[in-house]
């Protein structure tokens, strides 16, 4: 948590003094920072009135952050202490009383403020402040996330599931003066997209190859993830380049669609003999929703993250049990190196020829028809009226339009399980919405932008966890390198992701990187499903979304436990309908926060 510099403050902080590992001072004495963190990824300096506290991942080391911190002269000049620094971190300061706090662009490190007993408080986790503020749940921001087929459209994506609590948005920064007041201002801006694909190639590479090596060491065991995809293949080689031990994790899933461990087995011939390749069949692993009733302890949102959490403990106990602390992964290259094709709606309008070519292109891909694709790129509705109409479409069991992926995002549909109040609160949102801004000038940007941003918070939800991963594609430098390539280099309906192919060029063998497909865990999510449909029959019974009015008992209980006879755009409906039932039964079960616990206080780490 962090404080303003005032006596409420310090009030506020008697409530939870016990639960903290660590305070830092303001310096007046009053606490500033609090809370648990490990040693080794903290980098806390004191410069007079000066405080600035790095808290995650940074390249920076603690003497160039306390010669820089020396500079400060007042929270505007804050971020010149970390400029250039890669990895990913919070950064707050106490300047002379003066706070200035913010996360990452991204969304992996995110902040949160709550009025509290008079004054603004921040904290990393939205369930510490709604304990604080005693919040409950928000059920309009429940109809949400049963309306998601991918994630929340923006704004809602970024909301908080408590009323009292209030997420500061990926990007921007919260001031608070000595009186506990908060203002907020973006400290981070999308980059000009100027380059070409080789010249952003080359910029990509050495971000992602100074992402790894603020993680990785030279003789250090690290474990990775190599699933035989181009992402964590990516990884797995410039790990190997940095000088790690590598325990190389693969997964052989059982569908027939399934062509990662081929690739997998290929690229491990490729790495260093040194390098251990542990492999895991589907039946080796739990099975996928293995845990998901276990009434474990919640995030500060529902999230697809459960379906496999018992997966990924097993994945961890197995690279521990090789020395590895550690492991990389590939989530966010998806969703960080290959822009969506909503930017033809801007190419259309400099280069006609060429974005129809790559239309057409998409349009065979999605079977599209000619007159779709082009009502689809003449749509040239404001991203407030695009959203407002999402809510007219709520009251029909339709499904997605044709060519969906041309507009400003995914469409917002409701499940047929979906009672007509949990239609209407979510309508209401959207209607009230008509006025919100995109997150950039451009719609190919805003969805560029708005994509990364929810690999950030799935690299959010697995660290709530923590099972110790480390997500390099989450990093804002590898985010601001892709954005500055142009969108329709950087993505083609004919090459699979050829920036990161680029850009991993003479690093990953070529075979590696000319791969055309994507597999999918299809098969492991139905046998999943029928596994627990023993406990999902029980849980029809008491349905804490039914006994709230949002979902119709009868219809929930058919997706439940027949999911196979569902349309296939009902599909990802089902899995979000769970992990939203299964998270407000876990908030319910645990009121206070596991970490809100008495804690032995250690020594005040700054130094």
């Amino acid at each position: 948590m962090v404080l303003p510099d005032c006596e409420a403050a310090s009030a506020v902080f008697e409530r939870f003094r016990d639960c903290a590992c660590h305070v830092v001072a303001h310096a007046s004495g009053r606490p500033w920072l609090a809370g648990c963190w490990d040693e080794d990824e903290a980098r806390i300096v004191v410069d007079g009135e000066r405080r600035v506290a790095v808290l995650g991942t940074c390249g920076l080391d603690r003497h160039t952050l306390l010669r820089r911190t020396g500079t400060i002269g007042s929270p505007h000049q804050v971020e010149g202490a970390v400029h250039g620094a890669g990895g990913s971190f919070h950064l707050l300061a106490s300047v002379a009383g003066q706070v200035y706090a913010r996360g990452t662009a991204c969304g992996d490190r995110r902040l949160h403020h709550a009025h509290v007993e008079g004054v603004t408080v921040l904290a990393d986790r939205a369930r510490t402040l709604a304990w604080l503020t005693g919040a409950g749940v928000d059920m309009a921001q429940v109809a949400v996330r049963m309306a998601s087929v991918s994630a929340p459209p923006h704004p809602f994506d970024q909301a908080s599931m408590f009323p009292a609590v209030h997420c500061v948005v990926p990007g921007a920064a919260v001031e608070l003066d000595r009186g506990g007041h908060a203002s907020e201002r973006k400290w981070w801006h999308p980059p000009e997209a100027e380059l070409s694909l080789s010249e952003g190639a080359a910029v990509l590479r050495a971000a992602l190859r100074n992402a790894v090596c603020v993680r990785v060491g030279p003789g250090q065991v690290w474990a990775a993830d190599l699933s035989g995809g181009m992402d964590s293949t990516s990884l797995c080689f410039l790990a190997a380049e940095a000088g790690a031990e590598l325990v190389a994790l693969t997964l052989d899933r059982s569908g027939p669609e399934c062509g990662d461990f081929a690739y997998a087995r290929r690229a491990a011939a490729e790495l260093p003999a040194s390098t251990i390749h542990r492999t895991f069949s589907s039946d080796q692993l739990p099975p996928y929703l293995d845990g998901f009733d276990d009434g474990g302890e919640p995030e500060d949102e529902p999230s697809l993250k459960k379906r496999d959490v018992a997966q990924q403990e097993h994945l961890a106990r197995a690279h521990r049990a090789q020395g590895a602390r550690r492991r990389l992964v590939g989530q966010g290259g998806d969703h960080v190196v290959q822009p969506p094709p909503t930017h033809l709606h801007d190419l259309v309008r400099h280069q006609p020829r060429l974005a129809w070519r790559h239309a057409t292109g998409y349009a065979a891909q999605h079977r599209w028809s000619r007159p779709q694709t082009a009502r689809a790129l003449a749509d040239r509705r404001p991203y407030g009226a695009w959203l407002a109409a999402q809510a007219g479409p709520l009251f029909q069991d339709t499904g997605p339009p044709p060519a969906s992926l041309l507009t400003w995002g995914a469409p917002v549909r409701m499940p047929p399980w979906a009672t007509p109040q949990a239609r209407e609160l979510l309508a209401n949102l959207l209607r009230a919405a008509a006025h919100t801004p995109p997150l950039a000038l451009t719609r190919g940007q805003h969805g560029w932008i708005y994509q990364a941003r929810q690999a950030g918070r799935v690299a959010l939800a697995y660290d709530q966890y923590g099972m110790g991963l480390e997500m390099p594609y989450c990093d804002d430098a590898v985010l601001e390198a892709s954005l500055r390539v142009r969108a329709h280099e950087a993505a083609t309906p004919w090459t699979y992701k050829p920036l990161l192919a680029t850009a991993m060029r003479g690093i990953v063998p070529q075979p590696l990187l000319d791969r055309t497909t994507k597999s999918s865990a299809t098969a492991e999510w139905h046998s999943g499903l029928k596994s627990h449909q023993r406990q999902l029959a029980s849980w029809y019974e008491d349905s804490r979304l039914v006994s709230a009015g949002l979902a119709d008992p009868h219809a929930l209980r058919r997706a439940w436990l027949s999911p196979g006879i569902l349309p296939a755009a009902d599909g990802p409906l089902v899995e979000y309908t769970l992990a939203v039932e299964t998270w407000l039964r876990e908030v319910e079960q645990h009121p206070v926060p596991h970490y809100l616990k008495e804690h032995p206080r250690e020594p005040s780490p700054a130094r």
